[in-house]
């Protein structure tokens, strides 16, 4: 009989507040949906990438509102953006290439796109948020149709990763006149109506190759490119509110001020021909920031007169943008100073020079000014860790509210007062501005080193560098956060009212969890302490230090008096009993269940097991060929399983200290594993291992097989833990987070798994090979499509296929007997497929149904799939849906793609000419008709908009004055039109 085995699945994430592989964004209040009047904090909410998720975050009250996650990607969030249009649809960006479409109120996936073939760096809505332009590490834009859920096209032309990414469309800037095309009326009177205002704008885009290039989205192509930085990549891109001026951003704190001429490229717009060849981006000059590191982000305030900064240091530095007076005043004091230069130097030369008054004149202006005198530091606002993100908070006339998203896991809403002065002294510095609020109780500042499980399962303490923090295991609230010192081990002790923590100087610190006070500190060994474990009995401890030693302590309570008073009160203390002395560190030891041996793992590679009542060496483990980083006993005391920095998991036994077996496990350093606790389904020698290669597995330690992986950690595993029940596993990782695995009732099989796992290579080889698109000489058009096949796109592909083979036959079929049954009219119905009989279909109105079913975003790359021979058969339900008039939008599509892509196999087919005459003339008798419905049912529109509009105004007049405008008005003459004609 096959053995079947229990599953394991993830469950929950929680200590994870922000990632540093994503951007923040800030949102208001106002758009949570009906509830939002109970939510309302005044500071707003914080929208992070954590992980695979994206975070929606009470900035004021610290609570997680939503979390929005697709249960099919397992790629962690790389970019965010906002639409402008509608504020409650946003765009995420993951790291496998894919874009999803979400609305915040309700958490819902919309849209699903596919088209890069790396991380997503970049993305931007246009300002009627219809379309979205993304930028990736793979080098390539693309810009999206959201109305048709469609990728319109594949711009090519960067050498490095997109950096910045932002649309230009001169309907933006209301500095832009177009009197000139318009008459009294408001009507254009040169003869290209609307089509300035349909022209599909400009595309601002900068690379780690530091070059700035501007691409026009009507004609597809670049227009015009420079070099961005002059000392190497170009990190980051941010346009003005009033599309007037744009800065990229360099290394060594450099960033660079250009000036969009808005204006031209309105007029290029509208332009028939060949013009003049114009510079639409003119450099105005460099600014230096005080950070000498590259400068990573830079954002814009909405109002346009600040904007901030910032690298990857602890600091966000703030610029001002002078007004057009502050800039004058400016210029007017340079001229004096340099008049005053002048005069001083003529009178040591003693001539008198009548033409210094004039020299310099008052025509300058803002144009010839240096960018020095527009823009000026304001303040430098220093953060509690490395900044990732910035964004901008709440809009105030009196503050600047900054959201910074830090890489330490915490998110700080910070209160700028804005000052008018330009110049202040140091006091003013540091006290001008404060932390209002912050996110930080929900996780670690740094990597959490160490896990351990209550013994009832309702308890997690998780601790780090600085920081023990105790997790309710239900609801994942954090309950408790404890300041330690490095924590290496933690563990409950009975009662799971203490917590112990060994840290990096040698030390032993005792937590009372309900007081959430320090109860003592314990100086126990002279180096670091990596392992420490409860003894079955629950009386003693013993932990493993970097000293070469192995120190037992029992759990007394003493009686101590409390100063000034004869009392004593009962106090919890470690009290020291015996040391085991070893040859080199201890790195892990457990006691086994039944407390008979102690089993240590040293820094030479070996293993060594002792008696625990005499401390005698009972065996040698020797095998592994680098340090064996963690080890466990079964439950049973029969097995013991280590794991080693050599990637190997070896399995001994405790009889004789003969190694059963040893596995090539993970593809890095093996960091822990951990026997299932106990024997209830037959799953005692079942353990698991955890890996810096980011995945845990499952394995049976008597057949020596690997039963599951399970994956979904971003980062290197540090610390595992298994409840004693043995059905939740948790781990954490270097990405911050900490996971629950949760054993199901779903039962696995091992063929099964492994089958799997081949098929899972097979398509990341399958769709790794037709990523390969290159062109015939090896260059790269600059203009491509948009689409990406994938495991998806294919099998829709191939179900659309299998709906042609088997439909052209029955249409034959069918037809053949219609024709027949005219004769005869008793005649049987032929033999169809099972698919027809199940609803009594049609041939044609199968084939619809199962292009129906591929999604928009994936339609053109599932008809990539087809062969010519099947397209040629599609054509034929094609005409049938035309004639028809079935799901017109849907055939129209599919027919233009297919004629787009098949064109010149078309035009040389003498079969499919007759074909497409046909549908033609259905077509067009179909779309005239819609054409009449649709324009029938815009006049009822209208019609009702008007009247719904007249029945709800009211005008509100004075009597008075209205009865004297008809007296005045009843001895006048109404004007009269003649025709003189």
């Amino acid at each position: 009989m096959v053995k079947s085995y229990l599953k394991y699945e993830h469950s929950k994430t929680f200590g994870l507040i922000t990632s540093a592989s994503s951007n923040t964004l800030w949102a208001p209040d106002e758009h949570l949906g009906p509830e939002s009047v109970l939510r309302h904090s005044g500071a707003g909410r914080a929208i992070v990438g954590a992980d695979e998720n994206v975070l929606c975050w009470d900035i004021k009250k610290g609570e997680l509102l939503s979390r929005w996650r697709d249960n099919d990607c397992t790629a962690e969030v790389s970019t965010i953006a906002r639409s402008k249009a509608d504020p409650d649809v946003y765009a995420v960006g993951y790291g496998d290439g894919s874009i999803r479409i979400w609305d915040s109120r309700i958490a819902a996936l919309i849209i699903k796109f596919n088209g890069h073939r790396s991380a997503v760096t970049l993305l931007a809505f246009d300002k009627e948020g219809g379309r979205l332009a993304s930028g990736a590490k793979d080098t390539d834009i693309i810009v999206w149709d959201l109305i048709g859920e469609v990728g319109l096209y594949r711009l090519r032309g960067h050498e490095n990763q997109i950096t910045g990414l932002q649309f230009l469309q001169p309907d933006d800037d209301p500095n832009v006149s177009d009197s000139r095309h318009v008459d009294g009326n408001g009507t254009r009177i040169d003869g290209f109506s609307n089509s300035f205002s349909n022209h599909l704008g400009y595309l601002l885009t900068t690379s780690k190759d530091a070059r700035l290039k501007l691409w026009n989205l009507a004609s597809q192509h670049c227009v015009e490119t420079h070099v961005a930085q002059s000392n190497g990549e170009c990190w980051s891109l941010a346009v003005s509110p009033d599309r007037s001026s744009c800065i990229t951003t360099g290394n060594d704190g450099e960033f660079k001020c250009w000036y969009i001429d808005m204006q031209g490229l309105s007029e290029a717009e509208i332009q028939i021909g060949e013009g003049l060849k114009r510079q639409y981006l003119q450099g105005r000059g460099a600014l230096y920031r005080q950070g000498k590191d590259r400068t990573t982000g830079i954002s814009f305030h909405p109002r346009g007169s600040f904007f901030a900064v910032h690298g990857a240091e602890k600091a966000v530095e703030l610029w001002r943008i002078r007004t057009e007076a502050e800039v004058q005043k400016s210029l007017a004091r340079k001229r004096k100073r340099r008049r005053e230069k002048l005069s001083a130097s003529a009178v040591q030369d003693g001539t008198v020079n009548h033409e210094i008054e004039n020299k310099d004149g008052n025509n300058e202006s803002l144009a010839s000014a240096d960018i020095t005198d527009l823009i000026v530091p304001y303040i430098v606002v220093r953060t509690g860790g490395r900044v990732r993100s910035v964004d901008w908070g709440l809009l105030s006339s009196k503050s600047l509210h900054l959201l910074v998203s830090n890489t330490n896991n915490e998110l700080d809403l910070y209160n700028i007062p804005i000052r008018l002065k330009d110049k202040f002294s140091k006091a003013d510095e540091l006290g001008d501005y404060n932390r209002a609020l912050s996110i930080d109780l929900p996780g670690h500042r740094t990597d959490v080193r160490c896990l351990s499980l209550s013994s009832d399962g309702r308890m997690l303490a998780s601790a780090s560098n600085g920081s023990l923090k105790i997790w309710n295991f239900r609801t994942q609230n954090c309950i408790r956060t404890l300041d330690c010192g490095y924590a290496l081990c933690v563990s409950f002790l009975p009662g799971d009212k203490i917590v112990v923590v060994g840290n990096r100087k040698g030390a032993i610190e005792i937590f009372d969890i309900a007081s959430s006070t320090l109860l003592e500190t314990v100086n126990a060994h002279d180096g670091p302490i990596w392992t420490l474990h409860v003894h079955p009995d629950g009386r003693s401890i013993v932990t493993g230090s970097a000293d070469k030693s192995a120190k037992f302590f029992n759990f007394e309570v003493l009686q101590e008096e409390i100063p000034g008073t004869k009392r004593t009160t009962p106090r919890f203390k470690l009290v020291h009993k015996r040391t085991l002395k070893v040859t080199d560190d201890v790195l892990s030891l457990r006691f086994s269940p039944d407390s008979r041996l102690l089993a240590l793992s040293l820094l030479d590679n070996t293993v060594k097991v002792f008696f625990v009542d005499s401390l005698k060496l009972y065996l040698n483990l020797y095998g592994h060929k680098l340090p064996v980083l963690n080890l466990d006993i079964s439950f049973d005391s029969k097995l013991i399983v280590t794991c080693s920095a050599d990637k190997n998991v070896r399995i001994w036994g405790l009889d004789f200290g003969d190694c059963h077996k040893a596995i090539f496990a993970h593809q890095d350093s093996i960091m822990q594993v951990a026997f299932v606790p106990h024997n209830q389904d037959g799953n005692g020698h079942h353990f698991f291992s955890a890996s810096k290669d980011r995945v845990i597995k499952y394995w049976d330690g008597d057949k020596f097989e690997q039963i599951q992986k399970l994956e979904g950690h971003h980062g290197e595993i540090w610390a595992m833990a298994i409840s004693r029940t043995g059905e939740s596993l948790v781990t954490a990782s270097h990405d911050k987070s900490i996971r629950v695995w949760q054993q199901t009732e779903e039962q696995i099989f091992l063929e099964e798994e492994r089958e799997k796992e081949l098929e899972e290579l097979y398509e990341n080889t399958l769709t790794t090979s037709l990523d390969q698109e290159e062109a015939a000489d090896g260059r790269k058009a600059e203009v491509a499509a948009a689409g990406k096949q994938t495991t998806e796109t294919l099998m829709a592909g191939e179900r659309v296929i299998e709906a042609l083979e088997i439909g052209i036959p029955d249409l034959k079929a069918m037809r053949q007997w219609n024709q027949a049954k005219a004769a005869q009219p008793n005649l049987g119905p032929p033999d169809r497929h099972p698919v027809f009989l199940y609803g009594n279909l049609s041939a044609e109105a199968h084939v619809l149904r199962v292009v129906q079913k591929i999604k928009a975003a994936s339609l053109q790359d599932a008809l990539l799939v087809l062969p010519f021979d099947k397209v040629t058969a599609l054509f034929t339900f094609l005409e049938i849906w035309a004639e028809k008039q079935w799901s017109m939008p849907l055939t129209c599509r599919v027919l233009f793609f297919l004629l787009k892509t098949h064109h010149k196999q078309i035009v040389v087919s003498n079969s499919t000419r007759p074909m497409l005459d046909g549908i033609r003339k259905h077509l067009r008798s179909a779309l005239h008709r819609q054409k009449h419905e649709m324009g029938l049912n815009l006049a009822a529109l209208r019609f009702v908009g008007t009247r719904i509009q007249e029945k709800g105004t009211r005008d509100y007049v004075d009597e008075s004055v209205w009865e004297e405008d008809e007296k005045a008005g009843q001895g006048k003459k109404k004007r009269a039109f003649v025709d003189v004609s």
